[in-house]
């Protein structure tokens, strides 16, 4: 394997988009749209990409609210999970936090235990007895 974590540029978007699909991490369809994406890093956020060779095989968003980094659309090909590649971009978003200093947040669903056991690695905490909400339309 070839592997290279990029920054993301605009004319990444669309194979991202196919492979938040594939990897049900939402999309444009969710709301993240082009906009939002290059809005999200203008504001300190960062999204990279997992290539191998030139073929994007994961990703990692990381938006700025000021007060902490958010997580968002973790996420290695469905054919390529299980080979340890989640490592290079974990590591990658960690190193992006501890140069910004703030907290790092994420969501995962309770029966991804997968994705659980590697947060717990990178020492992720549970909150505890949070529900979830969102307003996605108005």
């Amino acid at each position: 394997m070839n592997l290279q974590i990029k920054d993301f540029e605009p004319k990444h978007y669309d194979e991202m988009n196919v492979l938040w699909q594939l990897t049900d991490m939402g999309g444009a369809y969710r709301g993240d749209n082009l906009e939002i994406i290059l809005n999200s890093i203008k504001m300190g956020g960062a999204l990279y990409l997992l290539f191998n060779d030139d073929v994007m095989i994961g990703t990692s968003w990381i938006t700025n609210d000021g007060r902490r980094l958010y997580l968002h659309h973790f996420c290695i090909h469905p054919e390529l999970q299980g080979k340890g590649l989640s490592k290079l971009l974990m590591d990658k978003s960690m190193e992006f936090a501890r140069k910004v200093g703030l907290q790092i947040k994420l969501e995962v669903h309770r029966e991804h235990v997968v994705a659980r056991n590697l947060y717990d690695k990178y020492g992720f905490k549970y909150l505890g007895d949070y529900d979830i909400f969102i307003v996605r339309e108005y």
